[in-house]
């Protein structure tokens, strides 16, 4: 028998709390490859006076340990994940969601037409039938190496929405107190051309309609909304605003009773298809559109969002406050890898007539179109200040990796940052994140890839007095000590969000703990330079993808969002532009950095 989705839970380890001691000296050997001496000097200090045994470090982490000890509480990243994505007030378009660019060769697509309305038909069969599953606990665990991990994100795939608030914001998901248990929608939400539709997915008996059901309801989408909706009049750009703004411009709608029933219906939506009039130029116009798109049709707090262009062609842009890219590609591979009849038959999905399909109407006055308007232009402004590239190798992968020795991602690192080095003649700051999910509610963690042994790496390599013995046994050095500091995140090793929560929690219980006045570990060069990136980068593995990619994450970050196989390796870059030139020169000499990497360990 198989074991129930979330059985697991409840028996897996607790992801373990660092020591005080530990992350300050972590954070020191983490920080000092970025620091000149004054400015190590300074972070020393203020580690010290963390560390200082009356000081507000101890308070702060004894805090932090007592709530760990909180009965209920599953992990002491319990209330960071919430702080760090719901407290986020700038736009979660093209900043915080992600996306994914499916693959035309998946089972489910070969199983389906060619046509928009087939491939989505399958898509949203395919989802329903994991909806099913997951409301029945049948969906096996992820296994790792033979351990469960974690599936609680797999609550959030199915009617989960983001709430936009002030301070903060809050998530409207079932498996709450608010409301318990999966959720009982069977409706999807489905725009074409600014329009919204209702869709019912699932019948009025419970059971899913029949994929030529779905076909014929999308069909009448596509016949209802013959032409595009007024720019102001198209709620969806509203989703794109700063979090505290589109509070204020939602409880406006609320008002309205109509607008409020509207609202419910998006929210309680299980997921968001949505269709677009154009066939992409190119990967890259697709990638860019998964990422943004014309948010006219979009919602952007829906946390899954299919989109399905005019030829077929589909990807996924998701809500990153309650899903990870690890959970998503897991739902992901097990929707594409799969026949749309099996979905069907396996949901017991059968032909009910045209599903209910109604348009999702606003009563809008003067002010409120404005205020859509005002945010379709912003949007659109921000977004054609996004610079992207595509860069793929289409002859290596971590099959020739592994030939040549070396850990896959160790050697895509390694090529980022010779790469880095060789475009700006720096090494600045760079993020990537490690799952963690073998642990109760676990997550990602915080990995700072540049090591001591990175630099030597990137010296030698750029030094022409070097011989290539030494290169190389610096390549080998560098990646041992890349692994060896993802295993350390693995193990719940690393400094930074032990320290950003302690952060969090002065903020959030500061005056009543007595810790009001500034800590000066927050504004030392150590913490801000080593999270000030310079490289942003994140790993989607999956058979079924092409691309995997998201959003700068500062005016000079690149963001590298990679798909690394065993045949091949996909990547796109996001950066904005005004420092676009320095992200395509970047691309460039990535493809010449994999190159010299390859060959320098190939030599041996």
């Amino acid at each position: 028998m198989t074991e129930r989705t979330f059985a697991a839970e409840d028996h897996l380890p607790r992801v373990p709390l660092p020591t005080l001691e530990d992350s300050g000296r972590r954070l020191l050997e983490w920080s000092a490859p970025l620091l000149t001496a004054e400015e190590l000097a300074a972070t020393e200090a203020a580690v010290a006076d963390l560390l200082r045994p009356d000081g507000p470090g101890r308070t702060l982490h004894a805090a932090l340990e007592e709530y760990e000890r909180t009965p209920g509480v599953g992990s002491w990243l319990d209330q960071f994940w919430p702080s760090r994505y719901l407290g986020r007030r700038d736009r979660i378009a093209l900043n915080a969601n992600f996306f994914f660019l499916f693959r035309d060769d998946t089972v489910l697509a070969a199983s389906t037409g060619a046509s928009q309305a087939e491939r989505a038909a399958g898509i949203i069969a395919a989802a329903v039938d994991y909806k099913l599953a997951l409301d029945a606990e049948t969906i096996p665990p992820v296994t790792q190496r033979g351990q469960p991990l974690s599936m609680w994100q797999n609550k959030y795939l199915f009617s989960e929405t983001r709430i936009p608030g002030d301070p903060l914001d809050s998530v409207r998901v079932p498996y709450t107190d608010e409301w318990p248990g999966p959720s009982e929608a069977k409706h999807i939400v489905v725009l074409f051309r600014g329009n919204i539709f209702r869709l019912d997915a699932i019948g009025p008996d419970g059971a899913p309609h029949s994929v030529e059901d779905l076909v014929d309801g999308l069909r009448a989408v596509l016949k209802d909304a013959p032409r595009e909706a007024r720019t102001d009049t198209a709620v969806g750009h509203l989703t794109t605003k700063p979090r505290a703004e589109w509070a204020a411009s939602r409880q406006t709608l609320l008002a309205d009773a109509g607008n409020a029933a509207a609202i419910d219906t998006i929210e309680t939506a299980l997921f968001a298809v949505c269709l677009e009039d154009f066939v992409p130029r190119d990967e890259q116009h697709a990638c860019d559109q998964l990422l943004h798109g014309d948010s006219a049709n979009r919602w952007f707090d829906k946390s899954v969002s299919f989109i399905v262009y005019g030829d077929g062609q589909a990807g996924i842009n998701i809500e990153h406050c309650g899903l990870d890219g690890t959970t998503v590609l897991s739902f992901v591979d097990t929707l594409l890898a799969t026949s749309a009849a099996d979905h069907a038959e396996r949901s017991g999905a059968r032909a009910q007539g045209l599903p209910t399909v109604e348009p999702i109407e606003f009563t809008l006055d003067a002010d409120q179109r404005a205020d859509i308007a005002g945010a379709a232009a912003a949007f659109a402004a921000y977004a054609d200040a996004n610079a992207t590239q595509n860069v793929s190798f289409e002859n290596f992968g971590t099959t020739r990796a592994k030939q040549l020795g070396i850990s896959p991602d160790a050697f895509a690192q390694l090529s980022y940052q010779l790469a880095h080095r060789r475009s700006k003649g720096i090494t600045g700051a760079t993020y990537e994140s490690i799952a963690t999910r073998q642990y109760r509610n676990g997550r990602t963690e915080a990995m700072r890839v540049v090591t001591p042994e990175m630099v030597a790496f990137v010296d030698a390599v750029q030094d022409p007095s070097v011989d290539t013995a030494t290169k190389l046994a610096a390549a080998r050095t560098a990646a041992s000590a890349h692994v060896a500091r993802a295993k350390q995140c693995q193990g719940g090793e690393a400094p930074e969000q032990h320290l950003w929560e302690l952060e969090w929690i002065q903020r959030r219980r500061g005056a009543e703990l007595g810790v009001t006045e500034p800590i000066p570990l927050y504004t030392s060069p150590g913490w801000q330079i080593l999270r000030d990136d310079y490289l942003s980068t994140s790993s989607a593995p999956s058979v079924n993808i092409r691309y995997f990619g998201f959003g700068s994450t500062s005016s000079r970050c690149i963001g590298v969002a990679y798909v690394l196989l065993p045949d091949r390796w996909n990547i796109y870059l996001a950066t904005p532009k005004p420092v676009a030139a320095e992200m395509h020169a970047y691309a460039e000499h990535l493809r010449t950095a994999v190159a010299d990497l390859e060959a320098l360990l190939a030599s041996e």
